[in-house]
């Protein structure tokens, strides 16, 4: 096992479910990553040592998913200079409206890039995070390619049952 290039921060353990989609894809790609529990609000002195000492640690991107007030990737991001990819957990009452509003409201010069909510962003979160690891791997790159390329088969592939059961009317 080697050493992780990616943290996975949630604001609480019970984001884990929406985050495992991103562990699935890490895993296909090989890439290592370290996953904690930490919050902006319950635990920023620990948020704000991890944010400041990841770069020195390895890690060269920093996924974080939390819900409601949703603060965690905008703490992170103040004490970082690594690219920090927000994702919206659903909670109640707003459903993750609130989350996506906190994430995508960051004030000039404090960047979080924010992806969709709920379990596809967990996917979509790691697929971000690998897209930026390949701009320096020619490796990885070949398999994001080729990831691309097998999700067009798919859907091709779909349109063309659909094509053949439209004949068959």
């Amino acid at each position: 096992m080697g050493k992780p290039v990616v943290a996975v921060l949630m604001g609480s353990k019970s984001d884990l479910p929406i985050l495992q989609g991103a562990f699935k894809v890490f895993d296909s790609f090989g890439v290592e990553f370290t996953a904690r529990v930490l919050s902006a609000h319950r635990t920023p002195v620990e948020a704000m040592e991890f944010a400041a000492g990841a770069e020195a640690a390895g890690i060269k991107v920093i996924i974080c998913a939390a819900g409601m007030a949703a603060h965690l990737g905008g703490v992170v991001a103040a004490h970082t200079t690594l690219p920090v990819i927000g994702l919206p957990v659903a909670s109640e009452p707003f459903n993750g409206l609130d989350a996506l509003l906190a994430m995508v409201q960051m004030p000039p010069g404090v960047p979080v890039g924010v992806v969709t909510a709920g379990k596809a962003g967990g996917r979509n979160a790691a697929l971000y995070a690998v897209s930026m690891l390949a701009l320096g791997d020619a490796e990885l790159a070949a398999k994001l390619k080729k990831f691309r390329e097998d999700q067009a088969k798919i859907v091709l592939s779909a349109d063309a049952e659909l094509q053949e059961e439209l004949k068959e009317r």
